[in-house]
C-alpha cells in the first residue's frame, strides 16, 4: 500500500483555517494536532494565574491572550503557546494584530511558557531555537 505525504499548508492557509482552533499548530507546513491532558492544562491555567497576578502588582501594561499564534516570518510555521505575555504598548507594529491574534516580532512577547506533555520534542527542542531567532527573552518549558 502506498501513503501519499500530508498535504502540507502555508502558514496564511493554515490562520485561515485553523486560526481559531485552540487544538492545533502548523510546523514547516504540517498541520500537528495539539492533544494537551487534564494536568498539562492545570498547570497552563496556574502559570497564568500566578503571571497575572505579578503583571497587576507591578501594573505595566502587559497581558495574557487566551488565543495567540505567533507566525514565524519567512517558515510556514504557526507556534500556539500555552502561555504567552505580550506587551500593549509593542502591538502598534504588529501588523495583523488589528484583525487576528497573530504575533510576527519577538519584541511583542515578554514570556512564552510550553507546558511539556506529548509534543516533547518541539518544546524542547524545536521551539527553543525558532524563539530564540525571533527575539524572544524569556522562554519556559516545564
Amino acid at each position: 500500500m502506498v501513503q501519499s505525504a500530508p498535504k502540507l499548508l502555508t502558514v496564511d492557509e493554515f490562520i485561515t483555517q485553523y486560526g481559531d482552533s485552540a487544538g492545533c499548530e502548523l510546523i514547516d507546513g504540517e498541520l500537528i494536532e495539539m492533544e494537551p491532558t487534564g494536568p498539562h492544562e492545570q498547570v497552563s491555567a496556574f502559570i497564568s494565574r500566578k503571571l497575572n497576578v505579578e503583571i497587576d502588582r507591578q501594573d505595566v501594561p502587559y497581558f495574557i491572550p487566551h488565543r495567540c499564534l505567533i507566525k514565524l516570518l519567512g517558515t510556514d510555521t504557526a507556534f500556539r503557546p500555552d502561555v504567552i505575555v505580550l506587551d500593549q504598548n509593542k502591538l502598534i507594529n504588529e501588523p495583523s494584530w488589528q484583525q487576528e491574534p497573530v504575533i510576527t516580532l519577538g519584541n511583542s512577547i515578554k514570556l512564552i511558557a510550553e507546558v511539556v506533555s506529548t509534543n516533547w520534542q518541539n518544546d524542547y527542542a524545536r521551539k527553543v531555537e525558532d524563539y530564540a531567532l525571533l527575539g524572544v527573552t524569556e522562554y519556559l518549558d516545564c
